[in-house]
């Protein structure tokens, strides 16, 4: 990157964005969502729900009926699609990589077959209670109701997206074992096929061949020649599912915080990322920083999600050297367990010149590195995490699907 003369308007913008440094106060943290479309009308309220086994419908049963809100706000009803010759439940999560595979084959499924009077229904079985943070390493989005619309439109769905996490009322019904999972309905809503979609899980090297060919079976007066297949996928987080919770938060209380010193060299290495094979989150952030403390529990969250992969986050304070103990009081508050560092160069004109000679100093401030150097996300301000968690999943070193 080219250097540029840095002025004294650009350290003045580095305090004047987060107001001055009010060294007197305790350092607090208060964890922000950030919203990027108006939320459902339904408000969500997922429910303990005791465990028990559950039982995958036979085929030949009659269809249990549902009634749950989707993803444009609007409750559903399997009476709602009375006219269709053919209904296919999908049951699906927005976190689930197998899921995310099979999205684009649902979609062309659905536009092949609307003519012929077919409907895909796709069903959110998962609790959000039994979602853990490393579960989501391959997704931008939980399976939080609020999550559906986002996905929905996103990935451009062209069916109706339902959100059964509250109590598995209807999943428990059907009993998906895993997303993808489908369960295709004939006329007079006898289920007629469970199963996969197809057994080819990566984008590209199938079809929906085994939901293609019950379906045409159906259409055509026939019998399905197999009519019931394993799934494979992500398995169903029943509200039961919580004992992993609570093991991995106390995992990860048990990380030391620590606060390192960094000059201008260190950061400077730091953002080369040479001799890693991974991303390199680095976000600068100060106490006195209103936004920066406000968002900076979002960043571990991303370690906490990406981190089992080509991904690591890394904090920089600005604070002065001589309030180290501020600024390591912080970071034990969120439970920082990642590489924190605080930088101790001449003067911040460092910092700016070894971070990002574009960065005009105002905090907070976040660049996403490759290994090598190339820096592929930066952005000044608060983070649009939606949009950060796409930069990071999307990259190709990384991916929503194995």
């Amino acid at each position: 990157m080219m250097k540029k003369t840095l002025t004294t308007l650009s350290l003045a913008m580095l305090f004047l964005a987060c107001g001055s440094d009010t060294s007197d106060e305790s350092p607090t943290s208060t964890s922000v969502e950030q919203a990027t479309m108006p939320a459902p009308s339904y408000e969500a309220n997922p429910q303990p729900v005791e465990k028990q086994e559950v039982a995958t419908l036979e085929v030949g049963s009659a269809a249990p009926d549902f009634h749950l809100p989707g993803a444009d706000g609007e409750m559903h009803a399997l009476e709602d699609y009375a006219d269709a010759k053919v209904i296919v439940l999908a049951f699906t999560a927005n976190h689930c990589p197998t899921a995310q595979a099979y999205e684009q084959r649902l979609i062309d499924f659905q536009n092949d077959y609307q003519d012929k009077g077919v409907q895909v229904v796709a069903i959110s079985p998962n609790s959000p209670l039994g979602l853990l943070y490393e579960e989501l390493g391959y997704t931008d989005l939980n399976d939080d109701y609020d999550k559906l619309e986002v996905r929905a439109d996103y990935a451009g769905f062209n069916f109706p997206y339902l959100y059964d996490g509250d109590d598995h009322a209807v999943s428990l019904k059907y009993g998906p074992v895993a997303t993808p999972h489908v369960f295709i309905l004939d006329e007079d809503r006898i289920l007629r096929y469970t199963g996969r979609m197809d057994e080819s899980e990566r984008p590209g090297t199938a079809n929906a061949e085994d939901l293609r060919a019950a379906t045409d079976a159906l259409l055509a007066g026939e019998e399905i020649a197999e009519p019931k297949t394993p799934t494979f996928g992500c398995s169903t987080k029943w509200a039961w599912k919580t004992e992993y919770n609570e093991q991995s938060e106390e995992k990860w209380q048990a990380r030391p915080v620590t606060l390192e010193k960094a000059d201008q060299k260190k950061v400077s290495e730091l953002v080369a990322n040479e001799n890693n094979d991974k991303l390199r989150l680095i976000n600068v952030w100060a106490t006195w920083c209103g936004p920066c403390v406000m968002e900076y529990p979002e960043f571990i969250k991303l370690q906490r999600m990406y981190g089992a992969r080509d991904f690591e986050f890394v904090s920089i304070s600005a604070d002065k050297p001589d309030k180290e103990d501020r600024a390591l009081a912080f970071l034990e508050k969120v439970h920082s367990g990642v590489d924190n560092y605080l930088y101790t160069g001449e003067n911040i004109y460092g910092l700016v010149e070894a971070l990002d000679p574009s960065w005009n100093g105002a905090l907070p401030y976040t660049i996403l590195v490759e290994p090598g150097g190339k820096v592929v996300y930066s952005h000044q301000a608060e983070v649009d995490f939606l949009e950060l968690k796409r930069a990071i999943v999307e990259h190709e070193m990384m991916g929503r699907v194995y």
